[in-house]
């Protein structure tokens, strides 16, 4: 019996719950719910192949997408195209929660996949982390998958 594929994965202060992985979509996409701690996000990225979007279910969020910065909440739709440098952090004091879709979705799944820790199923909270990320791992992940993460001071204003 094959065992179930884990579905929550901690990665730079975002909980990643699979809602549907692209062996289960035909490959065409991945949706992924982000719980995000306040402060945290993801660093300014690109990647060609894979369109992203996300629409914000709770909390405040400040996303970067081709040198513009928006503030948006929830209830609000931010759509990044393919090949756009991009990030987001969560401005609220609380964590926010995004629901993110990526297609055809191989790079995001893998990405996340490998370079986040896993969770045991039911996990609902962001956890403290337990020291400084491995960059060098988290960067190793991202090449191998094609995606490019810039020093925050890299990205374009």
């Amino acid at each position: 019996m094959t065992q179930p594929r884990p579905r929550i994965y901690h990665l730079l202060g975002n909980l990643l719950t699979f809602h549907a992985f692209p062996s289960e979509t035909g490959d065409r996409y991945t949706i992924v719910e982000i719980k995000t701690a306040p402060g945290a996000g993801a660093p300014p990225n690109h990647h060609a192949g894979e369109d992203e979007s996300f629409f914000v279910l709770e909390g405040e969020f400040e996303f970067l997408v081709n040198g513009e910065t928006t503030k948006v909440k929830s209830g609000d739709f931010v759509k990044v195209p393919e090949g756009a440098i991009h990030a987001f952090s969560c401005t609220g004091q609380e964590p926010g929660r995004l629901l993110c879709i990526n297609s055809p979705g191989a790079m995001h799944d893998t990405f996340f996949t490998e370079a986040g820790e896993e969770m045991p199923d039911g996990t609902t909270d962001v956890p403290r982390p337990d020291g400084p990320p491995d960059i060098p791992a988290i960067m190793a992940v991202a090449d191998k998958v094609g995606m490019t993460i810039l020093a925050p001071d890299k990205a374009p204003a």
